[in-house]
Formats: structure tokens, C-alpha cells, sequence
């Protein structure tokens, strides 16, 4: 039975790549059911018009710009044939509500988007008569703009900006968006002057060439790293095998030095002190008592520190291995390289369409006019409500989808190296092998380890809204509470991500379901678990030196390339932005790199618990891997020696010291 059943799975033995089935059909079945329903969520708004509203565009009495529309039962005005009015204009497109950004404004659909600045009334009417594009409420006539009473309710604030329309949704924008300073403002709270924003936004117009050049190095830095890793690993774990033992002890001598001078200096003015007030005296001893604390604390936690470097040593030599073996991955598969650029354009395209629908649901559903403006507003009401929520699980559990696909992509090509005894007999596409059994076999797998994920994200998430939303009202009890909720839920969500990971390893080596194959890594994981957090703590922070390697290196060259503009705030937004892209390329590429990585220590740990390298169990592994587990093997023979010589040394220490029997006694 599967992992979540009562009964006791028999022993099977690890079997790569010999035979494959579908896994976890009955996920892929609900998944595509889920994903039906979501295409079911774009039909609707496209079916009732939500999709026509957003796009086209709608005045405030619920009429659709450019269509002929029906009455609105309540709704003055509602039901006019517009085809003949294709664009939107808001009678006042500054007055913006920032906290439910939107126009406020009354929206009517005109012809004709004014192009010029209109100062009067006057002016109104003529660019009416000459245009037919009439700017004021329906029921006021063109011509009589000038005398009319409503004109100040039902017109356009004077004086009219000149606007564009939009290209695709059909509004009519002002040419100067200065209006929309206090929405700035309010996005961007660190601007004060609106000068420094214009001269940042400048800079950054002015730089484009330079920043896209270096975001294009940025690029190709985290590519040729993940190649050379391996030839810089060893130095960089050598490196912060240095830091760390440097660090420990300089720290504890620093403390020892502090209280042995504490301890110099109250000698010398305790008993001076001592006859003023026993207070200060009292506070000397406490002193010198939380300094000796602290020493002792930290000098235990540097001969443990250092134990444990000197015991986990063989364990931070198999990471560099797999270092080396994970550089080597990448020239025999040089297509790993794209997988970011393929996760990303599909996540990418998923967000924009599911961006676009929530849109179209923000535009579809039943027509409600407001009390306070008397505007008309389209609103999902009763059961529909639940669409949104519906649509926001999809956003998670698709993203998630997507990521699992590529954790499962990935897992497959290495699975495919690794167990390919002649590297030279490899697959002539090593990934597009792996896509494709991904797309037949396992995206049951897939969509059952991302649903996890997603019930463990979603919480989190309304967590965090929550805390955001009663930030400064709830008490220091409650505060606590949800950011301890909050912490747990997203350790748990690392620790499923990484499991999941293994998982899907697991399930491309065997083809198994995806509850044994979590069981099955978890197995594994657990009998090398002092590898695990060797491998985990060194190769984390060789790869985040590697970032930081990457975004140094771009942040100087772009230090290099801006310094022709002096202004310090004409290239600090430019060099934000190159800064912030490279850290996300080089994130990207390098947890490739960790994926590779992981999968390989899987694959070793299997290799060496089912093969021993006699003839029949041949290993699979690299030779930088062998000649690990041959270094190893020699390690533990000395030791073996050196414990069979001491036992021997005591048994024969025992045999002299044995006593004499009663009957050789002297006579």
C-alpha cells in the first residue's frame, strides 16, 4: 500500500531505470479537473461580459464602450448604444483612492480622446460640435455647454489635460501623469521631492543600454559559474573552514580578554569603591560573573565547533566532491543551463493570464450602484465570491506545478547520467528524455507533491495578511502568536520543499508513487543524516558566496560604466536594478546547481548502500566519487587495524596478568 496506508511494505530493493509506469493517477485526474475549472473561471467572465468591460472599457451607468448595450434595471442611463464610442474619459483622472486603487471619478465613453488642453467651457463646446465627441454627462447637450447649471457636477474638472488613449484597453490617460504625484507618493514613501523622483526615473532612461549590458553579464557570470564550481570548491570550503575556526577563537579569546581586564580593573577599584557604596561593587562582581558566562559559553562552543570540523572532515570532502561530479553534469548536459529561462517564461505566462482573469473578475458580475457616488460597479455576489478564492489557489498550486515540474526535469536528466555506466552511451537529449516521461508518467507525482506544498503555503500566507492588516492593533501577545505561527509554517514548507525534491528523485529512479518514494528518500536522508547537514551547511554557503561573487562582480562593473554620470542619484536607481537582477539571476541558476547536487548525493547513497564494487555490484558513481569512497574505505581499514591491535594488546595484558590454580602452589 502507499505510505499513507496501516500495512507494512515488504523490502524492495532499489532498481534505476529498468522499468517505468504511471504513478499517482488519480492526482493527475484531479489536477486536470482543477485546471478545467479554472479555464471554466475565464469563460464565465468572458461569457458575461467581464472580459469585454476590462478591455473595452465602461461608463459609470454600467454601458459597455464601443457595444450596443442593455438596460440595467434601476440604472438611469444604462442600456445606450455605444458603438460609436469606443474610448473611456473620466471627468477627473486625478481624484484617485489610493486604498482601493481606483478612479473615483464619473466615467463616460466618448469618440474621441481631447488631445489638446481645454481651459473653458467654451472650449468644450467647440471640440464637441467639431469632433462630435461630447465631454459632459449624456443628457447635456453639446451646444449648450456654456449656460447650463449642471455644467459643474456633469462636466470635466477645468482645465482639461490633454490624453491618449491606451492601445489596448481604451482609456483615456493624461499626456503629464504629474496628477497621479500623490499615488507616487504613496507607492514610493522614501521620495519627499518629486525632483528626486523625476531625476532617478531619468537616470534610469538615460542608463538602459548600460543596464540591460549588465544584466546580460550578470547572465553569463551565473552560467559560466555553474561550470567552474567545481574547480573553485575545494578553495572556497577550505576558505570558510578557515573563517569559521579563525572566528570561533578569535571570539572566545576576545571574551577571555575582556573579563580577565574586567577582573584587572576591579582588583584595582573594588576596594576604593567597596567603601563608597556596595552597590557599585555589587554590579563590578556581576560584570565580571556574566563575562566569565560568556567565555565559558564560548570557548565550549568552540571546541565543539572544532570537534565537529574535525570529525565531519571526510563528510565536507564528499561535498567537494559533488561538486566536482555537479560541474561535470553541466558539460555533459549543457541544457540544464536552460531551465531557469523555461520555468521562468511558463511562470511567466501563467501570472499574466491569471493576472488578466482576475482582472475580468473584477469587472464581472452583477451591476450595483453605489450609494455614496452613485456610480454603477460590477460585483461578484452570493456564491460567485468563492471564484476568487478558487483562482487564488490556482495561482499557488500551478506555481508550485511548475516548480515541481522543473525539480522533476532536473531529477530525471542526473538520474539518467548517473546510472549510465559509459557516459559516452548517454541519451543524445538527456532532458527532453526526461520531459517526455515526466509528460507520460509522473505528473500525477508532480501535482500531488505541489498540492502539499500549497496546504502548507496557503496558511501562511492569510497568516501574514493577517498580521498585516492589524499591524499596530493587536496586542504584543497576539503579535507574537502569529509570527511564531507564521515561522513554524514556513520551516515546514522548507522541510517539505526539500523532501519533496528527494521525492521526485526518487520517483525517477524507481518510477514509484509519490508517498514511496518520499518514504523511500526519507529512508535514505535519515541513514546518511550526519552527511545531509555536512553536504546542506558547506555547499549552502559555497553557493551563496557564488551569489555573492556575481553580484559583486556586477555591481562593480556597473560602478565602472555609470561613473561618467556624477550625480549620485542618476545611477543608484541603475544600479539597484542591476544589483537586485543579478541576485535573482544568480539565485535562479545556482539552485539548479543545488538540485543537481542533491540528486547526486541521492543517487551516491544508493549506489553505496545496494553496491560494494565487486563484480555483479559494479558502482555507478564518477570517478571523483570512487575515489572518495576509496579514500574512505583506506580510513576505515586503519582504523579497524589500530582497534584489533588494542584488543589484541588487552587480551594478552589480561592473559599474563591471569592468577595462578590453587594446585601450583608451592609445596
Amino acid at each position: 500500500m502507499g505510505c499513507c496506508g496501516s500495512a507494512e511494505r515488504t523490502r524492495r530493493e532499489w532498481r534505476p531505470m529498468e522499468d517505468r509506469s504511471c504513478t499517482d493517477l488519480p492526482w493527475f485526474l484531479l489536477f486536470t479537473l482543477f485546471c478545467v475549472g479554472m479555464s471554466c473561471i475565464c469563460g464565465y467572465t468572458i461569457a458575461t461580459g467581464g472580459a469585454a468591460r476590462l478591455v473595452f472599457g465602461y461608463d459609470s451607468y454600467g454601458n459597455t464602450c464601443g457595444q450596443r448595450n442593455e438596460p440595467i434595471e434601476g440604472v438611469r442611463l444604462s442600456g445606450l448604444d455605444h458603438r460609436d464610442r469606443q474610448y473611456v474619459f473620466f471627468l477627473d483622472p486625478c481624484n484617485i483612492d489610493i486604498v482601493q486603487r481606483k478612479i473615483k471619478s464619473l466615467a463616460l465613453c466618448v469618440s474621441l480622446c481631447p488631445g489638446e488642453e481645454m481651459k473653458t467651457y467654451e472650449d468644450l463646446k467647440t471640440f464637441a460640435m467639431l469632433n462630435g465627441s461630447e465631454l459632459c454627462s449624456y443628457e447635456l447637450a453639446g451646444h449648450k455647454y456654456p449656460g447650463l447649471p449642471e455644467r459643474f457636477d456633469k462636466c470635466p474638472k477645468l482645465p482639461v489635460p490633454p490624453s491618449k488613449a491606451l492601445p489596448v484597453f481604451n482609456r483615456c490617460t493624461p499626456v503629464d501623469v504629474s496628477c497621479y504625484a500623490k499615488f507616487a507618493e504613496a507607492v514610493v514613501t522614501f521620495v519627499s521631492d518629486n525632483s528626486v523622483l523625476h531625476r532617478l526615473i531619468a537616470g534610469v532612461m538615460a542608463s538602459k543600454e548600460i543596464i540591460i549590458g549588465l544584466c546580460v553579464l550578470a547572465l553569463g557570470l551565473s552560467m559560466i559559474l555553474m561550470v567552474i564550481i567545481r574547480y573553485i570548491s575545494a578553495v572556497l570550503v577550505w576558505i570558510l573552514t578557515a573563517l569559521v575556526v579563525l572566528g570561533s577563537l578569535a571570539g572566545t579569546s576576545v571574551l577571555w580578554w575582556l573579563y580577565i581586564d574586567h577582573r584587572l580593573f576591579s582588583n584595582t577599584t573594588l576596594p576604593r569603591v567597596a567603601k563608597e557604596t556596595s552597590e557599585e561593587a555589587e554590579l563590578h562582581r556581576d560584570k565580571s560573573q556574566a563575562l566569565l558566562v560568556y567565555a565559558t559559553s564560548a570557548t565550549v562552543f568552540a571546541v565543539i565547533l572544532l570537534l565537529l570540523m574535525l570529525f565531519m572532515r571526510k563528510r565536507v570532502a564528499l561535498t567537494i566532491a559533488l561538486f566536482h561530479v555537479a560541474g561535470k553534469v553541466f558539460i555533459h548536459l549543457p541544457l540544464l543551463t536552460l531551465q531557469p529561462f523555461c520555468t521562468f517564461l511558463a511562470l511567466l505566462l501563467f501570472w499574466i493570464y491569471w493576472v488578466l482573469v482576475l482582472l475580468f473578475l473584477g469587472t464581472t458580475g452583477n451591476p450595483e450602484q453605489s450609494e455614496e457616488t452613485g456610480l454603477t460597479e460590477f460585483r461578484l455576489t452570493g456564491t460567485l465570491q468563492y471564484l476568487t478564492w478558487y483562482h487564488a489557489v490556482g495561482l499557488v498550486w500551478i506555481s508550485e506545478f511548475i516548480l515541481a515540474c522543473q525539480q522533476m526535469t532536473v531529477a530525471g536528466a542526473v538520474v539518467t547520467y548517473y546510472f549510465t555506466r559509459d557516459k559516452n552511451r548517454l541519451p543524445l537529449t538527456p532532458i527532453l528524455s526526461s520531459v517526455l516521461r515526466l509528460v507520460r508518467y509522473h505528473l500525477g507525482t508532480v501535482a500531488k507533491g505541489s498540492f502539499i506544498i500549497t496546504l502548507v503555503k496557503i496558511p501562511r500566507l492569510i497568516l501574514m495578511y493577517i498580521h498585516n492588516q492589524l499591524k499596530g492593533k493587536e496586542n504584543a501577545c497576539a503579535r507574537c502568536l502569529l509570527k511564531t505561527c507564521i515561522c513554524c509554517l514556513w520551516c515546514l514548507e522548507k522541510c517539505l520543499n526539500y523532501l519533496n525534491q528527494n521525492a521526485y528523485a526518487a520517483t525517477a529512479i524507481n518510477s514509484t508513487s509519490f508517498c514511496t518514494s518520499a518514504r523511500d528518500a526519507f529512508v535514505i536522508l535519515v541513514e546518511n543524516a550526519l552527511r545531509v547537514a555536512a553536504i546542506n551547511a558547506v555547499g549552502d554557503f559555497v553557493l551563496f558566496l557564488g551569489k555573492v561573487l556575481i553580484v559583486t562582480s556586477t555591481a562593480f562593473a556597473g560602478v565602472l560604466l555609470l561613473n561618467y554620470q556624477r550625480d549620485f542619484a542618476e545611477w543608484l536607481l541603475p544600479l539597484i536594478i542591476v544589483c537586485l537582477f543579478s541576485f535573482l539571476v544568480a539565485h535562479c541558476f545556482l539552485s539548479i546547481f543545488e538540485i543537481v547536487v542533491d540528486v547526486l548525493f541521492l543517487c551516491f547513497a544508493i549506489d553505496t548502500k545496494y553496491n560494494d564494487g565487486t563484480p555483479g555490484k559494479e558502482f555507478y558513481m564518477d570517478k571523483a566519487l570512487m575515489e572518495f569512497v576509496e579514500s574512505s574505505r583506506r580510513l576505515e581499514r586503519v582504523v579497524e587495524r589500530g582497534r584489533s591491535r588494542v584488543k589484541e594488546a588487552v587480551v594478552s595484558e589480561g592473559a599474563e596478568m591471569k592468577p595462578m590454580a590453587p594446585g601450583t602452589s608451592s609445596a
